[in-house]
């Protein structure tokens, strides 16, 4: 059973009912839950024991530090990607995942920043489980297709790094007088120097109609046919 206890922003986030078990699915699915609504500068073992309506000391067997929290808010995202490394069409099922990804950013924007720096500051080793599941299933996609371990790899890095690179251009804010009609006026281009900038002050039309989903289909199709053609498989059939 679940409540709701308000926060201190009058905002609704799940806590715990005391009936219900302490698991760490639960904390890690109500810290998950603090960092969509606040974002992950809202999030503390006092802010979490709240939330759970238990007190902070108890999490710590769950999640020895914050840092843990946050590793284990990215798994719980993460293992929701789904990945199919039986599929014999490699460059599809890289699709699937990529429109995945994609879908579970949008779904929980202030864990971007998180799914994109929290492998800068964990050692691959130390990562849960949960956070590198779908990194196997991609690598063994890729191997089955004919692709050497070594390519596999690049694949991995080139396909995730373009796939944050993307998130974040479109999360992020472009639009700073969302009233104005014009759309040099409502990117807040017209303040660039004409003479500097002509070529970013020609393109606002362009940039204020930015479709994520086709810019991502553009993206994918240009890179998984590049890196077919720079590293063929030996046997790959898709």
């Amino acid at each position: 059973m679940t409540g709701h206890s308000r926060d201190r922003n009058d905002g609704l986030v799940p806590v715990a009912d005391r009936e219900e078990p302490l698991t760490r699915a639960l904390v890690l699915s109500t810290a998950l839950a603090i960092i969509d609504e606040e974002g992950a500068e809202g999030l503390s073992m006092r802010r979490l024991g709240k939330a759970l309506d238990r007190n902070p000391m108890t999490l710590y067997r769950y999640a020895a530090n914050k840092a843990a929290l946050l590793d284990g808010v990215v798994e719980t995202v993460l293992e929701q990607l789904a990945v199919d490394p039986s599929d014999r069409d490699w460059r599809g099922q890289l699709h699937a995942v990529a429109y995945g990804y994609r879908r579970l950013a949008l779904e929980h924007p202030n864990v971007v920043p998180l799914l994109v720096t929290r492998p800068l500051s964990t050692p691959l080793g130390l990562r849960p489980p949960g956070t590198l599941r779908y990194l196997e299933a991609i690598l063994e996609l890729l191997i089955r297709a004919g692709f050497t371990s070594e390519d596999a790899l690049h694949i991995y890095r080139a396909v995730f790094g373009f796939l944050n690179g993307h998130i974040l251009n479109e999360l992020q804010e472009i639009v700073e007088n969302p009233e104005e009609t014009d759309d040099l006026l409502r990117l807040g281009l017209h303040r660039l120097p004409l003479a500097e900038f002509p070529r970013l002050r020609s393109m606002a039309a362009i940039m204020a109609h930015y479709d994520g989903q086709d810019e991502l289909e553009r993206g994918l199709a240009i890179l998984l046919e590049g890196l077919a053609t720079a590293s063929p498989p030996s046997s790959a059939e898709g």
